[in-house]
């Protein structure tokens, strides 16, 4: 969604990102397998569920294989 975890923790602290539709405030929440992340972004809402994980981090395209996509909403 972002590229570097600065941006992410940015999206934590200014309140666009929810864990199981509680907002989040600690950039450093850790997550479990099922939980459903809502992150508002510059025009729209994206919607996932945790399907996995991996021990070490990775690119973009490995990213995408541990989530579902739950929704994608256009904001005006």
């Amino acid at each position: 969604m972002v590229k570097a975890r600065t941006s992410a923790a940015e999206l934590v602290v200014t309140g666009h990102v929810r864990i199981n539709g509680t907002r989040e405030k600690s950039p450093g929440h850790a997550i479990k397998l099922g939980d459903v992340i809502t992150v508002a972004l510059d025009r729209t809402v994206r919607v996932l569920k945790v399907t996995a994980f991996i021990e070490r981090r990775g690119d973009a395209a490995s990213a995408r294989l541990l989530y579902e996509e739950l929704g994608d909403i256009k904001r005006n």
